[in-house]
């Protein structure tokens, strides 16, 4: 059978749209996919919304888990994904963003504070309040030995140099304001923001 090249496009578009009416449900295909769809894995999730970790973008993620959110019940996260209603990435994550549930499930992940004593070779696990009690102590002893009150020429400048900041640009402006004011009321001079890394 011999066809004209208008006859060829004739045939080819009754095709398409053929199957297009197939694919939309119109036709008998459509009954046998609904049949086979099987139930949604997030349907009985719990859908938390939280910024990546990664770098100074903040990117929205949604972080699903299972679990019955009973008191002392620990639940497993199964599933994360871009957040579609974030102004930031609307939905899309990046390679290292995309990867955080392997991150979150990694046997080597830190859970806990870990120290190393001076002179020491091992790290060894230790609680919250030792990490916050030494990381205030040691600030303390380092301000209290290197703050400036005044310059050479007698102007009250509270200077504090021997010690430095680095904020997170991901948090909320509130935060980082903050985050400022306490890092400046301490006297600290050097302070940046992750967004220059």
């Amino acid at each position: 059978m011999a066809l004209t090249r208008r006859e060829f496009i004739k045939f080819t578009g009754l095709g398409l749209a053929a199957s297009s009416m197939g694919m939309l449900g119109f036709g008998g295909s459509g009954v046998a996919q609904a049949a086979a769809v099987r139930p949604f894995k997030l349907t009985h999730a719990t859908e938390t919304r939280n910024t990546c970790t990664y770098c100074s973008v903040a990117c929205g993620i949604l972080i699903y888990s299972m679990g019955d959110r009973a008191k002392n019940a620990l639940s497993n996260i199964i599933h994360i994904e871009g957040d579609p209603d974030h102004p930031v990435n609307r939905g899309t994550l990046c390679p290292k963003g995309s990867a955080l549930l392997d991150i979150v499930h990694a046997p080597t992940r830190l859970k806990t504070p870990r120290y190393r004593e001076p002179g020491g070779t091992e790290f060894k696990d230790v609680s919250w309040d030792f990490a916050l009690d030494r990381i205030a102590r040691l600030m303390k002893e380092d301000r209290d030995k290197h703050f400036i009150a005044t310059n050479a020429a007698g102007t009250t400048v509270n200077r504090w140099t021997s010690t430095g900041m680095l904020a997170a640009s991901a948090s909320s402006s509130e935060t980082a304001f903050l985050t400022w004011k306490v890092a400046r009321s301490l006297g600290m001079v050097v302070f940046d923001n992750q967004a220059r890394v």
